[in-house]
């Protein structure tokens, strides 16, 4: 290692996206390595509107290992974060910055220590893939660091060992999670299906209805479920083989009545599959169900599917338009039934919030004047405060490299977390 022992830093930054599922993840055949009893597909969201991103630093004067999630310092003694150092240490590369006078050869990454920063710019373990976007964002800009040069499937197979759902972040687009065969789950990896400009007329509105973290965590929900529920062996062996299909074709087609009725489908077998756990477990509340019963009658009144509702394991809706003229009119009904607290709407709807000008939704006044949905039998209900915010987004990319040292989240002169 050139220039002056312990007098330089070398960092990285990225940024990944988080992942819904559209056919779920949800039960491990291999609790360590992280592979799962069937395939799954999911969409990206773009990255400007939920994202995770990671500064990764790296110097002679780091004691140990150090990471700091959302400002706090958290251990990173963990078998997970532990697995996918390990596996990106083991595949780094000799690397030289003439300029700065560093020179790390390849047996040299063993022994320098790294300092993670990271920062969802959405709420953790509120069932909105933080993990996803956390392990995803953490794999691919240690690979940046440590020159790795294995591709984007590789590295998804080892996102796998941090967050199952991670692999499939590391692409943008449609994705699919392929279960593997092999015991040693070299074969578990993610693949891209379509990228996110195949079908871009998607629109997803999230209603986020909690950013609590939940009761049960993903974790130890799949494993109460795989030792107990018959009906997930059922839906593994059976009823998700045939539905990744016809998915992958409804994706292929842009068949949007397939892909929303699909996604609809196992969004609610997920939950049963969570019903059928001994002891049950709950993610959905209320607030969910009226969502669900919202879209289902409107959808029926259309009689042609207008938008696809899926809940990850958390009260959250994630809904998928099947375009922006009808993404406006969704808000609308979304927004009579469940009005902002206060009166600030621009906060109350985050992300892409051009969204309110197409559903003519310029100042609280335009909200609270909005006509009921037709399609519902009891209309004089509202459920304020029931939401806490709306996010509006799209299709994203995968992964990308953050150049702009202004964004990173460590000092290059401390290795410390800025504000730190």
């Amino acid at each position: 290692m050139a220039a002056p022992e312990g007098q330089w830093v070398l960092m990285a930054t990225g940024r990944s996206p988080t992942n819904i599922a559209v056919i779920k993840y949800w039960g491990k055949r291999d609790e360590a390595l992280i592979l799962p009893v069937n395939d799954s597909i999911s969409v990206t969201l773009d990255p400007g509107h939920l994202s995770a991103t990671t500064t990764v630093a790296v110097s002679p004067s780091f004691p140990s290992d150090r990471m700091w999630l959302n400002g706090k310092e958290i251990s990173l003694s963990g078998g997970r974060f532990q697995s996918c150092l390990r596996e990106i240490r083991k595949r780094a590369c000799e690397f030289e910055d003439e300029k700065k006078g560093i020179k790390i050869k390849k047996e040299d990454w063993e022994k320098l220590h790294v300092h993670i920063a990271s920062y969802n710019n959405f709420p953790t373990a509120a069932g909105l893939a933080s993990s996803a976007a956390g392990f995803a964002c953490l794999v691919f800009t240690l690979g940046k660091l440590m020159n790795v040069k294995e591709d984007y499937g590789e590295l998804s197979s080892i996102a796998r060992q941090g967050s199952g759902s991670a692999c499939r972040s590391l692409y943008g687009g449609f994705v699919k999670w392929c279960m593997g065969k092999k015991d040693d789950g070299s074969d578990s990896l993610a693949v891209q299906l379509a990228d996110e400009t195949h079908w871009n007329d998607l629109v997803i509105i999230i209603a986020v209805v909690s950013s609590k973290q939940k009761e049960t965590s993903s974790t130890s929900g799949m494993r109460d479920t795989v030792e107990t529920s018959p009906l997930l062996q059922y839906r593994a062996q059976t009823v998700v083989p045939s539905r990744v299909l016809k998915m992958e074709e409804a994706i292929k087609n842009q068949d949007f009545e397939s892909f929303a009725k699909l996604t609809c489908a196992d969004s609610n077998q997920f939950h049963a599959v969570c019903l059928d756990t001994s002891p049950p477990i709950f993610y959905m509340n209320d607030t969910s169900h009226r969502i669900i019963s919202l879209v289902e009658k409107w959808n029926q009144s259309e009689g042609t599917p207008q938008v696809a509702y899926t809940f990850d394991a958390g009260p959250n809706a994630v809904l998928i338009a099947r375009n922006r003229k009808t993404a406006a009119v969704l808000l609308q009904k979304l927004l009579y039934y469940f009005p902002p607290q206060d009166k600030d709407l621009s906060s109350y709807l985050v992300g892409d919030k051009s969204i309110l000008g197409d559903a003519g939704l310029h100042s609280i006044e335009d909200v609270e004047v909005l006509s009921a949905p037709p399609e519902m039998k009891i209309q004089d209900q509202k459920f304020k405060g029931d939401v806490s915010y709306f996010i509006c987004s799209r299709l994203g990319t995968g992964p990308k490299v953050v150049a702009d040292e202004n964004q990173a989240l460590i000092d290059s002169v401390t290795g410390l977390p800025k504000g730190v």
